[in-house]
C-alpha cells in the first residue's frame, strides 16, 4: 500500500498474475470490500488523481443526488458524450 496516509488518502496496489483468473476476482473482492469501507466510514474513494474507471461504480454511492446532477451537467456540456466516453457515465 502506498499514499498518504495521514491525509486518508491511500492507493492500494495489488499484484496478481495476468493469467491468474482466481487472483484477479480475489483482488477485485478486496479492492471492492475497503472501497465500501471507506464510504461506510465516511471518508472517500477518490484522490488527488480524481476517479478511476475501476471506481466509477462506486460513485452514486459517494456522492448521493448529486450524482445524478454529475450526470446531467456532462449530458449538457458534452451531449454527444464524446468526452471521455465511458469514463464515469456508461449510460
Amino acid at each position: 500500500m502506498v499514499g498518504h496516509v495521514g491525509d486518508g488518502n491511500f492507493h492500494l496496489l495489488v499484484l496478481v498474475e495476468q493469467d491468474n483468473h482466481d487472483e484477479w476476482a480475489r483482488a477485485k473482492t478486496l479492492s471492492s470490500r475497503l472501497n465500501k469501507l471507506a464510504l461506510d466510514y465516511g471518508g472517500t474513494i477518490t484522490g488527488e488523481h480524481g476517479i478511476g474507471a475501476s471506481k466509477s461504480e462506486y460513485m452514486e454511492a459517494e456522492h448521493g443526488e448529486a450524482y445524478q446532477l454529475m450526470r446531467q451537467i456532462k449530458s449538457t456540456v458534452d451531449p454527444l458524450g464524446i468526452m471521455n466516453p465511458g469514463k464515469i457515465f456508461t449510460n
